[in-house]
């Protein structure tokens, strides 16, 4: 946040501060709404729950936050107010976790739930290779941070934990990236050897060493394996060959056709609406939101009129409730125009398919044309929440 800004909201919450109200509790709420619309208004991404209790003259703070700097002005407020109160306020990270703030996904596909138990609902899922942020610990749970910042929870045998020095050897390692729907690895350079593990599009693993067929890699946890050559690539490689174009957009979202519907998601095992556009972004080598109520808020909008006009293969388009004068816009529904003759678009719903928004075609989608909301471009667009891979990524 720029110094400005920085300076005008500590002005702000202690001219609050200093308002004669009936309750200091009113007083309090007001601040700490205020910090919590500019610096955490998704808590999918960013943690600012804070609690107030007055005991006995003394105001207790309990709960956590991943703002450092908004709970710093939260606190520079009580204290021009000469407020007395004690601080269990936890900053995430913090000992819970201890040094190995960082992990690495060592599955193929790791669930990463709304709450700390196998039960909760499955809120996104990651890669193998993917890197997190490591949050906070509850039993065999560890709150995690995913790339494009989602903040949820992830059972202890989906991720490999690793201190900072252990993080940063395996992101400048070398390695390879799957490129085939699905597959396996193998204990031998044989595919009738025992396999190691499955493995699905996007996986990374560490690079060893190669021969005319396999590449002998490495996973976080330090197991060996052999993946066949021609269903992978050296990493580095693919990302300097990617280029973002609308047709290669079209091409990654058609080779997942037939992906099953999965609610919360994102690999070939099973994707839900908002995980196949993020996915097929991935595959062109961006990182974007990860649910279709964030992904409406990058890029550039188009199709301001929703007629379907001017929009261009790749755009996103999005799918729910319309604002009434009672009730906010709701999306619930993301999809990728194709832009050909038959008006089509690609989405999982039930499986990857193709849809029409043209009624003369057979497969004309009269349920979603009805709810559409509009469409955002993201090809050609900077936004901070359209990562490149093709920069570095710091965690």
């Amino acid at each position: 946040m720029k110094p400005l800004k920085h300076l005008f909201l500590i002005v702000l919450l202690i001219s609050l501060s200093c308002k004669k109200e009936n309750n200091s509790t009113d007083e309090l709420t007001n601040i700490y709404t205020t910090l919590k619309t500019t610096y955490a208004p998704d808590k999918r991404v960013e943690l600012f729950d804070i609690n107030f209790e007055q005991v006995d003259n003394q105001l207790i703070l309990e709960g956590e936050t991943t703002s450092k700097e908004a709970f710093s002005i939260l606190l520079d407020s009580l204290k021009n107010r000469n407020v007395k109160f004690t601080n269990n306020v936890r900053i995430l990270p913090d000992d819970v976790v201890g040094l190995q703030q960082y992990a690495v996904a060592r599955n193929s596909v790791i669930n990463i739930r709304s709450n700390p138990k196998h039960s909760a609902e499955l809120g996104t899922q990651g890669l193998l290779g993917m890197s997190v942020k490591v949050l906070d610990k509850k039993g065999d749970f560890y709150r995690i941070q995913t790339p494009d910042k989602y903040i949820s929870w992830v059972d202890r045998g989906g991720i490999q934990l690793m201190n900072k020095s252990e993080f940063d050897a395996w992101n400048n390692a070398k390695k390879v990236i799957f490129t085939e729907t699905y597959g396996y690895t193998y204990a031998d350079k044989s595919e009738n050897s025992k396999i190691v593990s499955d493995i699905t599009l996007g996986a990374l693993l560490q690079y060893v060493s190669e021969d005319n067929d396999f590449y002998e890699v490495k996973y976080p946890d330090n197991r060996i394996a052999y993946l066949k050559k021609k269903e992978a690539v050296m990493y580095n490689s693919w990302l300097e060959s990617v280029v973002a174009t609308k047709e290669n957009v079209e091409t990654a979202a058609k080779t997942m056709t037939g992906f099953p519907y999965l609610w919360g998601g994102t690999s070939s095992k099973g994707i839900d609406c908002s995980g196949f556009t993020k996915m097929v972004y991935l595959m062109n080598g961006f990182i974007i939101p990860r649910d279709a109520s964030q992904q409406i808020n990058a890029g550039k909008t188009v199709d301001k009129d929703l007629k379907f006009e001017g929009l261009e293969k790749g755009d996103l388009m999005f799918f729910g409730k319309k604002a009434t004068t009672d009730a906010k816009q709701r999306v619930t529904h993301v999809g990728i125009w194709l832009g050909n003759d038959k008006m089509e678009f690609i989405h999982s719903a039930g499986n990857v398919h193709l849809s029409s928004m043209n009624a003369d075609e057979a497969n004309y989608d009269e349920f979603n044309k009805n709810r559409y909301l509009g469409s955002q471009r993201y090809l050609g667009f900077e936004d901070k929440m359209i990562v490149d891979l093709k920069e570095k990524i710091k965690l």
